[in-house]
This record gives structure tokens, C-alpha cells and sequence, in this order.
């Protein structure tokens, strides 16, 4: 056998001795917290479910304001699922096992090339998205500030921009790290 054919041969899970054998099966821990993260997309279709039918049946009492602020809600729980998606797909198929699903018609197109790195940066990004509709929703309430049944003050809404700016910021830090981690040919 040349060291070519040696390099491009698989190597058998079995040949490894007991302790790596073990340390490589214990990626498998991992599989109840994806089925867990399944459990908890249900609940948030669960919630947008309902959150749906109660836009739909109050539709005729519900003012602007309060529609934007339901569907601003429906659009959070969607980012949510999104994101859940991507941490059970992205991270099963980085972490446990590969899908194999390369000849599936409905595959998504970033997970051809997901790693670790790729999905640090989809999630942060997903992470943004979702601080951007919660500050949004945030600055549309606040137009009840002041008000004696008012939820927001002017500290909370301070701190909830800059902890969303932080959350910015750190995903630029994180592409900035990983374009610098790259080697000049484009591989890690």
C-alpha cells in the first residue's frame, strides 16, 4: 500500500484503541440536547400558533400599534426557530455526525460548507437579528414612556441599545478573527 492509498483509505472506528474509541463515541451525549432543542421548536410553534390566532380573532379590536407589535412578536418567534435550525442542523452535522444529505433537493445551501467557524458567525448573526426586533419592539413601546403603566425606562432602554451594540460588535469581532485565521489559500 503506497502512503497515498494509506491517507485516502478510511480508517476503521474499530482499530482505535478504548480510551480515543470512547473520547470520539462521546460526541454522541450530544444527541438528547439537539432532540431537547426539537422539543423547544415545538413549543415556539405552539406560541406562534397562538399568537397567530389571536391577531387573526381580535383583528377587528387590535390598533395599528398593537398589529406591528404582534407581528414584530411573530417575526421574533420565527428568528428564534431559524436559529434553533441552524444550531440543530448546523451543530449535529459538525459536532455528532455527518447528515448526508448532499443529494437531497431541499439541503441548505450553508450547510455544504458549515464548520464551527461558520456557524459561530450565522449565529451571532441570528443572535443580532433577533436583539434587533426585540430593541425595535423596544423604541415602538416606548412611546408609552412615562406613562404610569409604562414597562420601559429611559436606563433599561439605554442599556438594552448598548447591550445590542455589543452583541454587533461581537460578531464583527468574531468574522474579523475568523478572516484572519484563514490562510492565504482559503483553507483552515
Amino acid at each position: 500500500m503506497t502512503p497515498a492509498e494509506a491517507i485516502e483509505t478510511p480508517r476503521d472506528p474499530r482499530s482505535l484503541r478504548p480510551i480515543p474509541r470512547l473520547i470520539f463515541a462521546s460526541r454522541w451525549l450530544q444527541l438528547p440536547l439537539y432532540l431537547g432543542l426539537i422539543v423547544a421548536q415545538c413549543v415556539y410553534v405552539f406560541l406562534f400558533l397562538k399568537e397567530l390566532v389571536h391577531l387573526v380573532l381580535h383583528s377587528p379590536s387590535v390598533t395599528e400599534q398593537q398589529a406591528m407589535l404582534i407581528v414584530l412578536g411573530l417575526i421574533d418567534v420565527v428568528m428564534i426557530s431559524n436559529l434553533l435550525i441552524m444550531v440543530i442542523v448546523g451543530g449535529y452535522e459538525t459536532f455528532v455526525s455527518r447528515m448526508q444529505l448532499n443529494r437531497h433537493p431541499d439541503q441548505p445551501e450553508w450547510l455544504s460548507h458549515v464548520n464551527a467557524s461558520v456557524l459561530k458567525i450565522k449565529l451571532a448573526m441570528a443572535i443580532i437579528g433577533i436583539s434587533s426586533i426585540h430593541l425595535l419592539r423596544t423604541f415602538i413601546e416606548a412611546g408609552s414612556l412615562g406613562k404610569p403603566d409604562s414597562a420601559y425606562t429611559e436606563a433599561g432602554i439605554m442599556w438594552q441599545t448598548i447591550i445590542h451594540g455589543l452583541f454587533i460588535l461581537s460578531a464583527v469581532g468574531i468574522a474579523y478573527v475568523d478572516k484572519l485565521s484563514q490562510s492565504p489559500n482559503g483553507k483552515h
